[in-house]
């Protein structure tokens, strides 16, 4: 096994948090910087693999390839089963090659991927989940610590994650009902952590700085309908705030029913494919669940979006409410996108 490739900057802060955890509680401060490892390890460390995404019935291959350098971060995400599909990231950057050339356009604000899906700053997930150890497992040739984190409330559900040992890179996710049953899988199934990764896509990549400025609009007409369900498991509801075709406001509208530990991170008003009039999306999170609210008016007294869809651990709930058209879309349980749906209010003008 191959040694993870950590920044010495970052392998210093991760030392220190590590020492700490000796003077503290032994469980739940180790519990703690063991969390912080991981969501540095998703960032500072190069690896090469193949995972496989699961909901229900569906299957999805990808190959992913990451490299952290003096210039910042390199990703690169090819589909390997249906469509072709490939994104290659560099820090902010987006390209993405729908099979007729690449296309640049900009990285989704608080993007979250597979293995990168633990935020940095874990103030949130200690105060809305019970966090605690699981089962040590061997994934993709990797010896794997578990983590559970268990919800305080009926609101979001459970999820158990487990990382490489010695890196703290993440192996293998799940989202979990109120019954344990498995909603939504990644799993690494090969993996090379550091070692002698293929750079020649990195190089590659500059080439495709020299866009225009139609194919630019091109892509994000095709990826950013948000009212529609993601489709693909990297893709999540507090993900979905492009910064160059939204503006943000104060619309006036608001959530009464939000669960407790749901956090407003953006609020914008988006023009969205095939719409006339703009509309405002509210977005929320846990820590580890989000949750988008979009507000647009409606053109008849009914409307054929009204009801509720899934796609594994994302829930879509639209209603109508004084003739505006209130969709919410959640990693969270069906109760809790109908509870916030049914709170909006409009407490001043638009």
């Amino acid at each position: 096994m191959q040694a993870a490739v950590i920044k010495p900057a970052c392998l210093s802060v991760l030392l220190l948090l590590a020492s700490a955890g000796a003077c503290a509680d032994p469980v739940r401060q180790d519990d703690l910087n063991w969390l912080q490892i991981m969501a540095f390890a998703a960032h500072q460390t190069d690896y090469s693999g193949t995972f496989v995404y699961r909901y229900g019935d569906h299957v999805e291959t990808s190959r992913i390839t990451h490299i952290a350098d003096h210039d910042g971060e390199h990703g690169r995400l090819e589909s390997l089963d249906g469509p072709r599909r490939e994104i290659i990231r560099h820090n902010d950057q987006m390209w993405c090659d729908l099979g007729n050339g690449k296309i640049k356009i900009e990285q989704r604000q608080g993007g979250r991927e597979f293995p990168a899906l633990l935020p940095e700053q874990l103030t949130l997930l200690n105060k809305n989940y019970l966090i605690k150890t699981a089962e040590e497992v061997r994934l993709a040739g990797f010896h794997a610590h578990g983590m559970v984190f268990q919800p305080k409330d009926n609101f979001r559900y459970m999820h158990k994650m487990w990382a490489d040992s010695i890196s703290g890179l993440l192996l293998k996710s799940e989202v979990l009902d109120e019954r344990g049953g498995v909603i939504e899988q990644y799993s690494f199934t090969q993996l090379s952590i550091g070692g002698d990764i293929d750079r020649k896509w990195v190089v590659a990549n500059q080439a495709a700085a020299g866009l225009h400025a139609a194919d630019v609009q091109k892509v994000r007409q095709t990826h950013n309908d948000s009212r529609d369900v993601p489709h693909d498991g990297n893709t999540h509801p507090a993900d979905s705030v492009p910064k160059t075709t939204a503006d943000s406001v104060a619309s006036g509208w608001r959530v009464d029913a939000l669960p407790d530990g749901f956090k407003k991170i953006a609020e914008v008003r988006r023009q969205l494919r095939g719409k006339d009039a703009p509309v405002i999306q509210m977005v929320f999170s846990d820590g580890l669940a989000g949750i988008s609210v979009f507000i647009e008016k409606s053109d008849s007294d009914e409307d054929d979006h009204e009801g509720l869809s899934s796609q594994g651990v994302i829930q879509v709930y639209s209603k109508l409410i004084n003739g505006q058209l209130i969709t919410v879309v959640g990693e969270v349980p069906p109760r809790t996108v109908m509870q916030v749906a049914d709170s909006v209010r409009n407490g001043g003008s638009q």
